[in-house]
C-alpha cells in the first residue's frame, strides 16, 4: 500500500501558546519547520503577561487559557512547549520566564521541555554571537511595551545598538499603537516596507538585527536582510522554533531562514 506523508510528528511534537487572534506564528513555523515535526497551537486571550506575578513576586499564576492549554498538551506526548509571546516575557520582566516555566511544569510534568520566547530570543542572540543588537519592534507595541522590551533585553545581557518601532504607514499612523491590532493590523502586514525600514535604520555598529514579536510577519525577509546588512538576523518565531527543535534533539540545519537555524546547540 502506498502511503503519503502526513507529517506525523515522529521526530518532535511542539506545543506553542499564541495570541488568540493571530495568524502569523503558525504560518511562519510551518514555513520553516523540517519534515515530521508537528506543531500544535493553543490560543490565549489574556492580556500580557499571561501569568501575572503574585503580590509577593515569589511566583506567578497561569491565566486560565494557559492552564487549560497545559492540561490539553499534557496528554499529547509533546517534545517541547513554548510560550510564544514576546509581550508576556518583556512585560513580566526579569525572572518572569523562569516563574512561568515553573508554574507550567506543575501541570505538564517532567517529560517535556518548557521554554518561553524571551528565553529563546536571548539564547538565539547569544548563539549568533550578538552582544549589540538592533531591536525592531512591532507597530502595535505601546510606548510602555517598547520601554519594557528595551529593559528586558538589556537586563539579559545585550548592550543595544538601538531600537525602532516599525512605522505602519500613512494609512495607519492616525491610530494609536495599542489600537492597531483591533483595527486589523495583525493581518494587514507587508514585509517589503519592513525590509526597507530595517535597512535604512540599522546602526553601523549593530552586530545583529533582532525582530521581536511572534505576531510580527518577518521570516520571509530574514535571508534578504542578512545578505543586505552582512550580519545575522534573529526573529521571535525563528528563535523559538530553533530552540524547541534543539531541545527536542532535532539538529537539522535549515536553509533560507537565517544563520541561527544552522547553529546546533540550543
Amino acid at each position: 500500500m502506498h502511503m503519503n506523508n502526513d507529517n506525523w510528528g515522529h521526530r518532535a511534537r511542539i506545543g506553542m501558546f499564541i495570541v488568540g487572534n493571530e495568524v502569523v506564528p503558525e504560518a511562519e513555523w510551518y514555513a520553516m519547520a523540517p519534515p515530521c515535526v508537528s506543531i500544535h497551537a493553543a490560543r490565549v486571550t489574556a492580556p500580557a503577561p499571561w501569568a501575572p506575578w503574585r503580590a509577593d513576586r515569589r511566583g506567578v499564576d497561569l491565566a486560565p487559557d494557559v492552564a487549560r492549554g497545559c492540561q490539553q498538551f499534557a496528554a499529547m506526548r509533546l517534545s517541547a512547549v513554548v510560550i510564544g509571546h514576546t509581550s508576556s516575557c518583556v512585560v513580566g520582566g526579569k525572572g518572569w520566564d523562569e516563574a512561568a516555566i515553573a508554574a507550567m511544569r506543575t501541570i505538564l510534568g517532567e517529560g517535556v521541555h518548557i521554554t518561553t520566547n524571551g528565553n529563546d530570543t536571548v539564547a538565539g542572540l547569544r548563539a549568533v554571537g550578538s552582544r549589540r543588537p538592533f531591536i525592531v519592534l512591532p507597530a502595535w507595541f505601546s510606548d510602555a511595551a517598547v520601554a519594557s522590551a528595551v529593559q528586558y533585553y538589556t537586563d539579559n545581557g545585550s548592550v543595544l545598538a538601538g531600537h525602532m518601532r516599525y512605522d505602519p504607514g500613512p494609512d495607519w499612523r492616525h491610530i494609536p499603537p495599542e489600537r492597531l491590532y483591533a483595527e486589523g493590523k495583525a493581518v494587514a502586514q507587508e514585509v517589503q516596507p519592513l525590509f526597507d525600514q530595517i535597512v535604512a535604520n540599522c546602526p553601523p555598529d549593530a552586530d545583529a538585527v533582532f525582530i521581536a514579536g511572534t505576531g510580527f510577519r518577518c521570516v520571509a525577509i530574514i535571508e534578504a536582510l542578512e545578505e543586505a546588512l552582512g550580519r545575522p538576523v534573529v526573529t521571535a518565531n525563528q528563535a523559538s522554533l530553533w530552540r524547541c527543535l534543539r531541545l527536542a534533539g532535532v539538529q537539522d540545519a535549515l536553509g533560507h531562514y537565517g544563520q541561527l537555524l544552522s547553529v546546533q546547540s540550543g
